[in-house]
């Protein structure tokens, strides 16, 4: 894999950031400019206000209005995040690629699995990263949870219960709630593809997928409450919930074994700390959860009522992610989330959006029977 990556091992990684909204200036930013071996070194947005806040939390940083402004010059720059709206990743990636630049693109980094592959293939035509940010495989319960299936604690994994729940009465507006399919908006394609991309990548391949999806707000016009069951192809279930009207919050995982059960409640503490403007930093504690919100193992109780036992929750470690990506771009070590990983997560959600609006189950190919009738 090429890139253009600094000839000396000590100089960093320039990184261009396309986007300063939520998703840029909470997460890429703070966590770019975080990572030994980056520099944030430009912010791309024309709003007047965000050019004020980069400026502000990143002094000497570079503005530019529009992303042309950065193909332009090309050869300045070792990596580009894009942290736009869902209907702009396939065009921007697809821009950054033919300039000859590794990227990172915010999930879901396109809207069909069909546009993922084909931007997988640019850039493995190119010999450049594209990586997707799936950062939620850094949370700290997600974490916890992968150790303990690996240590074998709950024996055989049965089923998989994931919620990703929010009480948001009234919507926001915007893209992300939008009813106009060409925006990749609502919780499907949004929190369905955390809680989607977790489940494959703790039990592999979907076969088969089944889901409800419903607009409950007054004024919503994009789903905001969306349930989706996967049967995978080691005969695990996960039932999955993205919900923005659940009035009392259910467990974030409930994972049942044949030996045991994991009940873990509460989010990781990372996003609320980066909006609280908090900033990982060496040697510091980071994504640490206070010992009453760990997770409890057992079997044949209830943890409500104390039973089973706590499971200490490994930290969150979303600067991870951008210190592998660091590590890809030079060569020396693996991509962190391939756009292939997110095209089988992006077949799920295709799927599941089929299966909500005709009301049955839709069987998916086992993965070499599609890999064939794609060749």
């Amino acid at each position: 894999m090429t890139s253009n990556a600094p000839d000396a091992p000590g100089t960093p990684l320039r990184v261009a950031l396309v986007g300063y909204g939520l998703a840029g200036s909470v997460f890429h930013a703070p966590l770019v400019s975080a990572t030994d071996g980056l520099v944030l070194d430009t912010v791309v947005t024309s709003n007047e206000e965000r050019r004020t806040e980069a400026l502000a939390a990143f002094p000497g940083v570079r503005l530019a209005a529009a992303p042309d402004e950065l193909w332009e010059r090309a050869d300045e720059l070792d990596l580009v995040v894009i942290a736009t709206p869902n209907r702009t990743h396939v065009p921007l990636a697809t821009a950054a690629l033919k300039a000859g630049l590794p990227v990172v693109v915010d999930k879901p980094v396109a809207g069909t699995a069909a546009e993922a592959r084909e931007l997988a293939a640019l850039a493995d035509a190119r010999g450049l990263l594209l990586s997707v940010f799936q950062n939620r495989r850094w949370d700290n319960d997600f974490r916890t949870l992968a150790g303990l299936i690996a240590d074998g604690e709950l024996g055989e994994v049965q089923r998989f219960e994931s919620r990703f729940e929010r009480w948001r009465p009234q919507p926001k507006g915007g893209w992300r709630e939008s009813g106009d399919p060409e925006e990749i908006g609502g919780l499907l394609y949004d929190l369905g593809s955390h809680v989607v991309d977790q489940a494959l990548v703790l039990f592999g391949p979907a076969v088969q997928v089944y889901a409800e999806s419903d607009v409950r707000r007054p004024g919503a016009a994009a789903d905001d409450d969306t349930f989706i069951a996967i049967t995978h192809e080691n005969g695990v279930r996960s039932h999955l919930y993205a919900s923005a009207t659940t009035a009392q919050l259910g467990p974030r995982f409930r994972v049942l074994g044949s030996k045991a059960g994991y009940v873990k409640y509460g989010l990781d503490p990372q996003e609320a700390a980066l909006r609280a403007g908090l900033r990982p930093a060496a040697g510091e504690p980071w994504g640490e959860e206070d010992a009453e919100l760990w997770g409890r193992l057992g079997s044949g109780e209830s943890p409500l009522t104390g039973g089973g036992a706590p499971v200490r929750t490994l930290p969150g470690d979303y600067p991870a992610y951008y210190a592998a990506v660091a590590a890809a771009v030079r060569g020396t070590g693996d991509n962190p989330v391939t756009a292939s990983q997110a095209a089988s997560a992006l077949d799920v959600l295709e799927a599941a959006r089929r299966s909500a609006r005709e009301g049955v189950p839709v069987t998916l190919l086992p993965r070499h029977d599609a890999e064939e009738r794609r060749a």
